[in-house]
C-alpha cells in the first residue's frame, strides 16, 4: 500500500500522457511515409521538421516529468540529471509550440480564441522553466518546485484536452467555438490542479534562535 501510495502520481501522470504520446507515435509513423492511423493535415506536411520536434519533445517532456513526482528518485542523482532533460525536451516543446502557433495557424474560430492562448502559454512555459532552473542552480527548492510544476501543468495538457473534448464534445457539441473553448478549457484544469498541488505541501518551519537557545 505504501509503495502505491508513493508511485500514484507517477503512475496517474503516465497514464494521462499516454493518449498524445500514443497519437504524436501515429503522427510520426505518417510522417515519414508509414501506414495513415489519424486523420491527415497537410498543414503538418507541409512543415515537418518543428511537428516531429515538436512530438519528440512532448513524449520525453511527458515521461521523464511524470517519474520526477517519484519521492524516491528525487533521492537520487537521477532526479537531478532527468530534470535536465526534462528542461530541454519542455523548451523544444513551447519554442515549436510556439512557431507551429505562428507559421501553421488553424482558421475561424480556433484560430481566434487558441491563437493568443497557444502564445501566452508558449511563453508561460519557457518562462517557468527558467525559473524553475534559476531556482535550482540556487537550491531553492521550493521555489523550483513550484516552477517545475507549472511548467509541467502546462506541458501536459494534450493529456487534459482528450478528456475536455470528449466529455465536453458530448455534452455541449463539436462546433469550431465549442472545441476551441474546451481545449483552453484544458490550461485552465491542469494550473488549478498544480497550484493545489504546490499549496497542498506542508512547509517546514525552522525555529526561531532564541527559541532553538532556549531548548536544553
Amino acid at each position: 500500500m505504501t509503495r502505491w501510495r508513493t508511485w500514484r502520481v507517477t503512475i496517474a501522470l503516465v497514464a494521462l500522457g499516454t493518449v498524445p504520446v500514443v497519437a504524436g507515435a501515429l503522427r510520426l509513423v505518417e510522417l515519414s511515409g508509414g501506414t495513415q492511423a489519424i486523420p491527415s493535415d497537410a498543414r503538418y506536411h507541409a512543415t515537418p521538421l518543428p511537428v516531429v520536434l515538436h512530438i519528440t519533445c512532448a513524449a520525453a517532456f511527458a515521461v521523464v516529468g511524470a517519474f520526477q513526482f517519484a519521492p524516491r528518485l528525487r533521492r537520487h542523482s537521477w532526479h537531478r540529471r532527468a530534470g535536465r532533460v526534462l528542461v530541454v525536451a519542455g523548451l523544444g516543446v513551447a519554442l515549436s509550440a510556439l512557431w507551429l502557433n505562428q507559421y501553421v495557424p488553424r482558421e475561424g474560430a480556433t484560430r481566434e480564441v487558441l491563437y493568443p492562448l497557444r502564445l501566452a502559454f508558449g511563453v508561460a512555459m519557457v518562462v517557468t522553466l527558467v525559473l524553475g532552473l534559476r531556482a535550482a542552480r540556487r537550491r531553492d527548492t521550493t521555489r523550483h518546485r513550484a516552477w517545475m510544476i507549472r511548467s509541467y501543468a502546462i506541458g501536459l495538457v494534450a493529456g487534459t484536452q482528450v478528456f475536455t473534448l470528449g466529455i465536453g464534445g458530448a455534452l455541449l457539441g463539436t462546433g469550431d467555438l465549442t472545441t476551441a473553448l474546451l481545449l483552453a478549457a484544458a490550461w485552465g484544469i491542469n494550473l488549478a490542479v498544480a497550484e493545489g498541488a504546490i499549496r497542498s505541501r506542508p512547509r517546514r518551519r525552522t525555529p526561531a534562535p532564541a527559541m532553538r537557545a532556549a531548548v536544553p
